[in-house]
């Protein structure tokens, strides 16, 4: 696997060179590609059209995103190949195409939101405040109020967020900036919060020597989860992503404005919310619209 090995490298140094493919994206390339490089006996560079359809008859099992996604990266791979003249011809085309449905994100409802803040709210009002409820306020503020990814919140600089400034400047995937609205409670709660964090800590939220990890930022969201009667399984850093999304659409926000806020490089990532809210709309019409209580006329 030698060979395989060299090119693949060659490959993901042009994705975060030229494309600017993120970290988790070149990690995960990197294993599919190597594995399917195994499976093809080191030899997937030089496959052939037949090498390459049984890789894809050897995924047959694996759930329809999953093959997604190391068709993807295979073809990605062999194009790169061809481009590169290092093949003359590109066998991608024998690979799966699943298809394009995904399913809707899980989200919050109001109510819901409403619960966690609650618990939160609860912690703050006792005689003696912890400085780990300070840091959960803002958590909280900022997932829910702002729509940040995990890694975006968990590795923000200590003064990434200014008190007199309503956005935050932010580097996404890719390494590509943008502006996110901060609310005023977001605000105030990271003014609060940031007064506990050590003046020597680089993070806003530290952890030992580093920021604090995704793991940990899903342990402490799903503990408030709990609290407030959602299942675990109903919650997590991004689910609070998808609520906050969720819930500004649902208030009129535009699309194109929602796609920004949120740093999706495709509007058609950003459309799937508008899937979530005619579900609610559905939802709504069957459990509230007063020909519910209608009899049925008979046949």
């Amino acid at each position: 696997m030698t060979g395989d090995a060299a090119l693949i490298d060659r490959f993901l140094e042009m994705m975060a060179a030229q494309a600017g493919a993120a970290r988790n994206t070149i990690a995960a390339y990197r294993s599919d590609l190597l594995l399917a490089s195994a499976a093809l006996e080191g030899g997937l560079a030089e496959a052939d059209t037949a090498a390459i359809a049984r890789l894809g008859d050897e995924w047959a099992g694996l759930a329809r995103a999953t093959v997604a996604r190391k068709s993807a990266a295979v073809r990605r791979f062999l194009v790169f190949l061809h481009e590169e003249g290092l093949r003359s011809d590109d066998p991608g085309q024998a690979l799966p195409k699943p298809g394009t449905h995904r399913p809707l994100p899980k989200t919050l409802s109001h109510d819901d939101v409403g619960r966690l803040f609650a618990v939160v709210a609860s912690r703050l009002d006792r005689a003696q405040v912890l400085p780990a409820d300070l840091r959960n306020a803002a958590l909280l503020e900022l997932l829910y109020g702002s729509g940040l990814r995990a890694t975006e919140l968990v590795s923000l600089p200590r003064n990434a967020i200014h008190p007199d400034r309503p956005f935050l400047i932010l580097k996404g995937k890719g390494g590509k900036e943008r502006l996110v609205p901060l609310s005023d409670r977001a605000r105030a709660a990271t003014a609060v919060w940031r007064g506990h964090v050590p003046s020597e800590s680089p993070w806003l939220f530290p952890s030992g020597k580093a920021h604090m990890s995704r793991v940990r930022l899903f342990q402490i969201i799903r503990a408030l989860g709990a609290e407030a009667d959602i299942p675990p399984d109903r919650i997590s850093p991004h689910v609070l992503r998808h609520a906050f999304a969720t819930h500004l659409l649902e208030g009129g926000a535009d699309l194109r404005a929602l796609q920004a806020m949120l740093g999706h490089a495709d509007i058609a990532t950003t459309e799937i919310y508008t899937h979530v809210d005619r579900a609610r709309l559905v939802t709504l019409v069957n459990e509230r619209h007063p020909l519910v209580d209608v009899a049925k006329p008979r046949a």
